[in-house]
């Protein structure tokens, strides 16, 4: 049973094709052979599967939105972002007649390759990797690089594409798909951003459902971080119906503006509101002395001194990195046949990798492990 994949028969495939209407299509993938459309499972689906099953899907449940160093299962992270960027992206979509299944691969897959401690592990992980190689790290081309490069997954163009493209942090009142010709040009994308700051900015998704979730993802966690902040304690005004009002009023807005076009589009008063919103955030959650405290403090001698710590034990066959990074995606990405992974990177591609990787909890546990003389960051309890 477990080498032997069972397919419909060609009597039921006939039967739900007539029954349901169902189309099976294929679309570009690296290796054109492999993970070949099928009734039971349609190419997006088979990308959403395998997103989910991926050996770092998991680590989304202990990686920080905003407020890392609360004890509080009811604040926010990564793991019930990316559902929440999918619901409102499917609703979106659905109204829209785009393809839900691709929009659902995108925005389960967007995060995949961030950072532990959000947007500020990012920064910090990021200054260091620019110092030592000049290349620049954002989270986006790095989920790329967790499903395309490191596990070799053969995920579609659309879907890695879409996760590429979906910078959350760059608002816009129109999103319109740009053209994209294959691989080739989207591994020259993938390359810019690593050598141009800038070129992250520019990117936009080569489809409607990737332009979904780019709106979505910012949608998904405007008045959300509002909640958190106000459980957290940040003396944050809060209405309790301002996450379910900026949800339902943007998907209503976008779906007005936005159907039957071939763009995506929001009028200008709420345009405007969106951006009003985001820039109240920044001041009073993003950019707050309780949110940033402990990054320069703790955080970032922390981050530094792992990374020199990782890079001097990765010549050694039994030392963590070697036993929990190295091994373990070796052990898993040998499936798809892809080859050695300590062969194919630069000794600063994997310490960035396996720090990336890093739920917060992890990146705790790994610094008291190997590092007894680092800073310690300090958690609000569930009892203070």
């Amino acid at each position: 049973m477990q080498n032997n994949y069972l397919q419909l028969t060609e009597g039921t495939s006939k039967k739900i094709q007539e029954k349901l209407d169902l189309k099976v299509e294929n679309t570009l993938r690296r290796n054109t052979e492999r993970d070949r459309a099928k009734l039971h499972r349609p190419s997006y689906i088979r990308d959403i599967e395998k997103i989910m099953h991926h050996p770092f899907y998991n680590r989304y449940t202990d990686k920080t939105q905003v407020f890392s160093f609360f004890k509080d299962d009811d604040i926010t992270r990564r793991a019930l972002h990316v559902q929440l960027v999918s619901r409102i992206a499917r609703n979106i979509g659905r109204l829209l007649g785009l393809d839900l299944d691709l929009i659902e691969a995108i925005a389960l897959g967007h995060d995949i390759g961030h950072t532990p401690f959000g947007h500020a592990g990012e920064k910090l992980l990021g200054e260091i990797y620019k110092e030592r190689t000049g290349r620049f790290f954002n989270h986006n081309v790095h989920s790329v690089r967790v499903l395309d490069k490191i596990f070799n997954l053969n995920i579609s163009l659309d879907t890695l594409d879409g996760i590429l493209c979906h910078n959350g942090e760059l608002e816009l009142k129109e999103y319109r798909p740009s053209v994209l010709s294959g691989f080739a040009e989207f591994d020259e994308k993938v390359v810019l951003c690593y050598i141009d700051k800038d070129n992250v900015k520019k990117l936009i998704p080569s489809t409607l459902e990737g332009c979904v979730v780019r709106v979505s993802d910012i949608i998904a966690y405007l008045g959300k971080d509002r909640q958190d902040a106000e459980r957290a304690g940040m003396g944050f005004s809060y209405d309790g119906s301002y996450n379910s009002y900026i949800i339902n009023n943007l998907i209503v807005n976008i779906v007005e503006n936005s159907f039957g076009k071939d763009y995506i589009k929001l009028d200008d008063k709420y345009f405007e509101a969106l951006k009003g919103a985001k820039s109240d955030n920044m001041k009073k959650i993003y950019m707050s002395e309780s949110v940033n405290e402990q990054y320069d403090k703790c955080l970032r001698p922390m981050f530094a001194m792992l990374y020199e710590k990782l890079l001097s034990d990765l010549d050694t066959p039994d030392s963590i990195i070697r036993r929990h990074h190295i091994d373990y995606i070796n052990k898993r990405r040998g499936y798809y046949g892809a080859g050695d992974y300590m062969a194919e990177n630069t000794k600063d591609d994997m310490v960035v990798d396996f720090i990336a990787s890093m739920t917060d909890d992890y990146f705790i546990d790994i610094c008291a492990h190997l590092l007894p003389g680092a800073p310690t960051v300090k958690y609000t309890g569930y009892f203070d």
